[in-house]
């Protein structure tokens, strides 16, 4: 199995450091060819604009990205980021949340990788949501956060960690296709976190290493087979009370 990780934290003594050569120890040992951006280590350019592009007259952005990429002018950094992608069977996303969100540099990473015609199209049928160019593909979320589990709960100040992935889970990744796994949580990443937290981190990580292959995807429903031609869910879907992000998930 072909596995690349996505990985973006600025410290290479950090947790995150640690458990990246955990996981490429542990897949590695499996069989897997492992492959990895380091977006840090890469000095990775986050901000998606013209410089991306051969020259052009559009001055509209999406169209500029979209006809850069029917003449193969795309920047080749970006090539090189959707050829890792092609190849791969499997692509974790390893990073810190913070402010709700991934780091800036990833959040680039996605802005300049997931280009207009590859990532996304502008016309009205463009496959999207379980359909696209990384259909078949798995990806999987590996997270940290300072917050404790119960910060991140259903009734947790933070919010449920579902809810604060779903814009990648589903708005990003199952968006071109890819086949999403549940993530693997690390909470409470702070200065607390010792050598029996880091312990549990470990064994937690590689059990769901060792069974990326069988892992049942979150159940996000096809635009292609849920949805109205408003993209609105078909009535009589939904569980009874069933409201927000869960509406997307089959249950």
């Amino acid at each position: 199995m072909r596995t690349h990780i996505v990985y973006a934290h600025p410290h290479n003594g950090s947790l995150n450091a640690a458990l990246r050569d955990e996981a490429v120890q542990t897949l590695e040992a499996l069989g897997h060819n492992v492959t990895v951006s380091d977006l840090y280590a890469m000095n990775w350019k986050a901000v998606a604009d013209y410089d991306d592009f051969g020259p052009t007259e559009n001055e509209h952005f999406m169209a500029a990205a979209g006809e850069a990429w029917g003449k193969g002018e795309i920047a080749e950094d970006i090539k090189a980021e959707q050829a890792k992608l092609l190849d791969a069977d499997c692509v974790i996303f390893q990073f810190p949340l913070w402010w709700y969100t991934v780091p800036a540099i990833l959040k680039g990473w996605f802005d300049r990788v997931f280009t207009n015609g590859f990532g996304y199209g502008t016309s009205r049928d463009w496959p999207r949501f379980g359909d696209g160019v990384l259909k078949g593909k798995r990806a999987m979320v590996v997270v940290t956060t300072g917050a404790a589990e119960s910060h991140l709960s259903d009734r947790g100040v933070n919010g449920s960690i579902d809810d604060l992935l779903f814009p990648l889970q589903h708005g990003v990744l199952f968006y071109p296709g890819m086949q999403v796994l549940p993530p693997v949580v690390i909470t409470g990443a702070v200065h607390r976190f010792g050598e029996s937290e880091y312990a549990d981190a470990v064994k937690l990580l590689r059990s769901r290493l060792e069974t990326i292959a069988e892992t049942e995807p979150i159940a996000y429903r096809k635009q292609s087979e849920d949805y109205d031609e408003d993209k609105r869910l078909l009535p009589g879907l939904e569980p009874e009370g069933t409201t927000g992000f869960a509406l997307h998930i089959a249950r």
